[in-house]
């Protein structure tokens, strides 16, 4: 099994821990890595985030090996048989545990500084790592968790060593793995994206007040499979909402499989990079685009993408969030007569799109539009030219040079085109901040409920 990113991992293990924490559920993040995959459980879960400070205690002439960690309030979890195997003396270990402990005090200070600590005396603490190596920063923070009272702790982690996993329960009443390894690995080696964790991201996820924002956990992949009937049709489509999404952009197609393609796939990564929401969506059955006069009829794409938009916006992980529109050529369309229809657009891109199609609609537009064109394709840009005259005055076309209808095919993965960086820094300027409740927190929010849960699908 491999992981995307930390984000994915949490995912992942709140499929597995939502009905585990109970009613007084405190989750606890390993700082610093495991803060991040902590975080997607939390907001899964609707349950307080915390900390827990641990550090490893590394060997004096060979930092990658751990001889064991050190915790809050006096913890120390030593591996004798690493300390035998390396030779190392008690006065080296005692010099190693006495910088560990001071990095500890000073982590903590500074954590405390901008998220004071969770009660968790007579509470079910979930506690979270991004992986489990050796055992040992685990091991030392469900003994700090211990310490403080807490009555339950399910320890969860989306993977670790077979040999790892005894001296985990030894700790916890609940070890939850998402997939146990027959042999020691590195920690980076099971997700895609790995890049580290510092003082400052961990900074930023506990200095987020008010309730954390619920997502759904799914099985498998972190995408959620929804099928929504308009028509006697089902209109499929991918959606993911990331840590704190600041917008959703529903990303439509007209065609039955242009969610699985890998340049819409890299789209679709890039606007979550920028912390949106993405709903991929295919406005028709696979069979239906086989039949070239339905890929026309703008009229029925565009009922069916407000019927998508509609019921996604309905979801708690997706109320009130900004919306923008992202289409290409007579989904475009559909996206514009779907702008000019509804109140609750902010933002819209077509790309090499047909606004000619739905030109009636174009002056009842309110939002503004950037209109994305290729110049390899001289009638596509007089059509686009000619419809950028009818739209709010805070619109744009930009024609891309050296690109057109072809533009994209061979993209590598991870290397979105010119016309993705533009949607993005769109949806960016021109999507408007998330507005918050007294508390802090998003409005419309909702906590995270089973029944919200939908079949998985691909990414």
């Amino acid at each position: 099994m491999k992981f995307y990113d930390r984000e994915d991992a949490g995912r992942r293990l709140a499929d597995r821990l939502h009905d585990r924490a109970g009613r007084d559920g405190v989750v606890l993040g390993i700082a610093r890595s495991g803060v991040p995959v902590a975080a997607v459980v939390a907001r899964a879960l609707g349950a307080p985030l915390d900390v827990v400070v641990t550090r490893r205690l590394g060997v004096p002439f060979q930092p990658g090996t751990g001889l064991g960690a050190v915790g809050e309030d006096g913890t120390l979890v030593v591996d004798d048989g690493v300390v035998r195997a390396v030779g190392a003396g008690e006065a080296e270990l005692a010099e190693v545990e006495r910088r560990e402990r001071e990095t500890v005090t000073r982590l903590v200070a500074r954590y405390r500084s901008v998220r004071p600590p969770e009660p968790i005396e007579g509470r079910t603490a979930v506690v979270v790592d991004e992986g489990a190596v050796t055992g040992s920063s685990a091991r030392a923070a469900c003994r700090s968790v211990r310490a403080r009272g807490a009555s339950r702790i399910v320890l969860a982690v989306p993977f670790c060593p077979v040999g790892v996993m005894a001296g985990l329960r030894e700790v916890a009443d609940e070890v939850v793995v998402l997939e146990v390894a027959r042999e020691l690995r590195a920690l980076g080696e099971d997700y895609a994206v790995h890049p580290p964790v510092d003082d400052d991201e961990v900074l930023a996820v506990l200095g987020r007040r008010g309730p954390v924002r619920s997502t759904r956990p799914i099985d498998g992949e972190p995408v959620a499979h929804v099928d929504i009937r308009v028509d006697r049709v089902a209109v499929s489509g991918h959606l993911v909402v990331p840590v704190e999404a600041t917008g959703l952009v529903v990303f439509a197609h007209a065609s039955g499989s242009s969610r699985f393609d890998p340049r819409h796939r890299e789209t679709a990564r890039s606007l979550r990079a920028a912390g949106m929401a993405t709903f991929v969506v295919d406005l028709l059955a696979p069979r239906e685009e086989l039949v070239r006069e339905r890929v026309f009829r703008t009229g029925m794409l565009a009922t069916r993408l407000g019927a998508a938009l509609t019921d996604v916006r309905r979801r708690p992980t997706c109320r009130g969030l900004p919306v923008g529109l992202l289409a290409e050529s007579t989904a475009g369309a559909a996206a514009l007569a779907t702008a000019a229809r509804r109140d609750d657009v902010d933002a819209v891109v077509c790309g090499n799109g047909r606004p000619d199609l739905v030109a009636p609609e174009l002056p009842r537009i309110v939002a503004p539009v950037l209109l994305i064109v290729g110049d390899r394709d001289p009638v596509l840009v007089d059509l686009n030219r000619r419809a950028r005259q009818a739209l709010p005055p805070n619109s744009r076309l930009r024609v891309v040079a050296g690109t057109g209808r072809a533009d994209g095919e061979h993209v590598p993965h991870g290397a979105p085109t010119r016309a993705a960086e533009l949607a993005c820094d769109w949806f960016a300027r021109h999507l408007p901040a998330v507005p918050t409740g007294a508390d802090g927190g998003p409005v419309g929010a909702g906590t995270f409920d089973p029944a919200d849960v939908v079949r998985a699908g691909s990414p």
